[in-house]
């Protein structure tokens, strides 16, 4: 295993490569948008690269290749005379009979790569706009590849899914950086306010191995504004019916002339309390928090250095429960039944890319982070307070074979997490490291195919020594039809507490059934992901249109079983039988007609688990789901224009656990009611400075009937929170404004 592990590293090195031509291509005009998914090749040649989301890109470069054509639909071809591989940054002007075609594909504000191996939605800026509010966990709400619900009736926690998998089992991470994860797990997409954000990718099914061995059903990444490209001034001001306030500010100045610098104030408060359903409970918690960063950016295009360095704090606290409930007299007492949750975390990241000036082919990234996450809380009698003190190291070393078609990543990662864990006084304190290096080869043809195979050997102090293999392909059949095939395995320590802490809301008595694993008894989760899937573009009645279908399975080798099939209990054990997820899903772009667009989509899912009563459906799993979204601009006059969007969904039949062990009037139904939701907003872009918005949110007002079992006697044996399947509080509207300055 050693031996294998020092391949890994050393190989690439022994890469005989060549010179390389980077770039940037650009839309021609005031903002200079970016480009993604240009095509730049030389001529005569089948070598080229396709632009990414910031309209980069780099290709073999030899004194052969003298003419490069940059290709985009709806802008005119360029070809450009290269003498030398010197950095290229061009702009392409639109062609006048095709401006239709230009303006919905340079507004996109979703898309998936005809030439990525692996299955990555690329979401930008304008999409996160059009969900106004105002932290990551709510900003999946017009994306259908991730459900979102509440874990809850209490905390107001939002939790995602993918490919019918909870956020545990997707990689969470910030510029490639594992962020949500360990103590964070449960709140910490809310941790991360939406204004931040530049972009999103979200990919479906086996991760990078370069990220690391815990993504099973994929990873979602958020790429962080740029105090170089970020605006000078910006505000976000929101207001809510149900009394919701936030504040969003950015400051960004230019330091030296290679030094840019900002920082970013977010604050929220809700301290208004509701009951609209009349249970004697909050619908939603209590809450304030301040979050602050301070972003640095070095950049030296002579030397081919760009480095970041962020600085995190955040304060977070909530109160939820009983109207009546009052900390400083019914904390932990049966007066009143009651939580609070109050967190605090400070990070420290920064991350450093250099690229040879003489050697273009060649980088190296370095990747480092530190975090401290305390957590002080209790949820009725139940108390839970975690400390976790995290660090992590990434270097990454890039080059080419022979030609830039056959590209290498190779690198070393390490990870440290120290957990002070208390439930109800018991110490559950351990400490995880682990080193591993990984190698990825990646095969490009511009044409038809491209691989990417990697592999990883990692060293865990509790988990042993493993590999971990991962294999995408993307084949295109035909003119925009593009077939992709992933393999890829997972393994995860589960931190069975910080991971469900929606079960303190409960009466359950907690009980892990296994004792021999090195965490908390149980042994480490281990899973295969398999997909597959076509992406094919076409013309429907003279306008663009994709059409998407994927189909992925997840089978788990072993499963931290989550068992709330007993009502009185909540059972961890490792599992005993089969469990796995089936996920499939199709879905439709259309451009109805000039700067309106469409999507449908339709999911389904089959997940069953092994469970000691049998093998079941996993509870609160909708195996139907239909999705359909609409946005529409307005043509720009005097610098003004209008923005629409709405968004319906819709979720079947759930299975609820059993609560055949409860009284007779506690007992629930085996399966859920159908839930439908509808969400609209309308944008008011008056200047390139200055917008208003406002929307509702549910504004059918779907509503679940009794989310909480046992409400009217919370310190009974039957009392639980985490039936919730739909809406709690009902329609919400709310209205907020942007102001800049670039």
């Amino acid at each position: 295993m050693k031996k294998l592990l020092y391949i890994i590293l050393v190989l690439p090195l022994f890469a005989v490569s060549q010179t390389q031509l980077q770039g940037a291509i650009f839309e021609d005009n005031v903002t200079k948008s970016p480009l993604p998914g240009a095509n730049v090749f030389w001529l005569g040649t089948k070598v080229g690269d396709v632009t990414d989301f910031d309209g980069k890109f780099s290709i073999l470069y030899k004194k052969d290749y003298t003419k490069l054509i940059i290709s985009y639909v709806g802008f005119k071809t360029d070809t450009l005379t290269v003498l030398e591989p010197k950095p290229i940054t061009h702009s392409l002007k639109p062609t006048s009979e095709l401006d239709e075609i230009k303006i919905s594909s340079r507004n996109k504000a979703s898309a998936i790569s005809y030439l990525s191996s692996q299955n990555v939605i690329m979401v930008s800026s304008d999409e996160l706009l059009k969900a106004a509010c105002c932290n990551l966990s709510e900003s999946f709400e017009t994306n259908p590849s991730i459900d979102v619900n509440f874990a809850d009736a209490v905390t107001g926690t939002r939790q995602i899914k993918m490919l019918g998998l909870t956020s545990p089992y997707i990689l969470i991470t910030t510029e490639n950086i594992p962020s949500i994860r360990g103590a964070s797990q449960a709140f910490g997409l809310s941790f991360i306010p939406g204004t931040w954000v530049e972009s999103i990718q979200i990919t479906k099914g086996a991760g990078s191995v370069v990220n690391g061995h815990e993504s099973i059903a994929g990873q979602i990444n958020a790429e962080l504004v740029k105090p170089s490209t970020d605006d000078k001034l910006f505000i976000n001001l929101y207001g809510a019916s149900n009394a919701r306030l936030e504040l969003n500010t950015h400051f960004n100045t230019k330091v030296s002339d290679k030094w840019d610098t900002g920082i970013y104030l977010h604050g929220s408060t809700l301290n208004t309390k509701h009951d609209v359903n009349n249970d004697g409970f909050l619908d939603m918690p209590l809450y304030n928090q301040v979050n602050v960063m301070n972003r640095w950016q070095y950049t030296n295009p002579e030397k081919g250095i760009v480095s970041f360095i962020n600085l995190k704090y955040l304060n977070d606290q909530k109160q939820a429960g009983q109207l009546d409930f009052n900390p400083d007299i019914d904390k932990l007492t049966t007066n009143s039944w009651g939580t609070e949750i109050d967190t605090e975390r400070y990070e420290v990241s920064a991350k450093l890319g250099y690229v040879n000036p003489e050697l273009p082919w060649q980088s190296i990234g370095v990747q480092a982070a530190y975090s401290g996450h305390e957590q002080d809380s209790y949820f009725g009698l139940n108390s839970y307070d975690i400390q976790h003190s995290s660090l992590y190291a990434n270097v990454i070393y890039n080059t080419i074979i022979s030609d830039s078609r056959h590209k290498i990543k190779t690198g070393i990662s390490y990870t440290y997490d120290q957990y002070k864990e208390f439930v109800n006084t018991v110490d559950f304190n351990r400490t995880d490291n682990s080193i591993g290096g990984f190698i990825e080869y990646n095969y490009f043809n511009l044409d038809k195919f491209n691989i990417t195979a990697g592999l990883r050997v990692d060293r865990h102090n509790l988990l042993g020594t493993f590999i971990t293999p991962r294999l995408h392909m993307r084949y295109t059949t035909w003119e925009k039809g593009v077939f992709r095939a992933s393999v890829g395995r997972g393994k995860r320590s589960a931190n069975i507490f910080a991971e469900n802490q929606k079960l303190f809301s409960t009466s359950r008595n907690i009980n892990t059934l296994n004792t021999t694993g090195e965490i908390y008894g149980l042994d480490p989760e281990i899973a295969w992901n398999y997909g597959v899937s076509f992406l094919q573009g076409f013309r429907l009645f003279g306008r663009k249109a994709e059409l998407t279908a994927d189909f992925h399975r997840t089978n788990f080798k072993n499963q931290v079983v989550v068992d709330y099939e007993n009502a009185q209990e909540v059972n961890f054990y490792n599992l005993d039988g089969e469990s796995y997820a089936n996920s499939f899903q199709v879905e439709l772009h259309y451009e109805l007609f000039n700067n309106f667009n469409t999507r449908v989509a339709y999911k389904n899912y089959d997940v069953k688990t092994q469970f000691n009563s049998g093998k079941l459906e996993r509870p609160l799993t909708p195996k139907h789901r239909f999705f359909a979204n609409a946005s529409f601009e307005t043509e720009i006059k005097n610098n003004s224009k209008w923005k629409f969007d709405a968004t319906y969904n819709w979720l079947g039949a759930q299975r609820l656990s059993s609560t055949q062990n409860n009284p007779i009037q506690y007992q629930l139904l085996e399966y859920s009611k159908t839930v439908a939701t509808f969400n609209a907003q309308v944008t008011k872009v008056f200047s390139p400075k200055f917008e208003i918005y406002l929307g509702g949110e549910n504004i059918f007002n779907t509503r679940q009937d009794n989310p909480i079992v046992s409400a009217d006697n919370p310190f009974d044996s039957s009392f639980d929170t985490t039936f919730v399947y739909g809406p709690i509080f009902g329609a919400n509207y709310f209205a907020g404004l942007r102001f800049k300055i670039k």
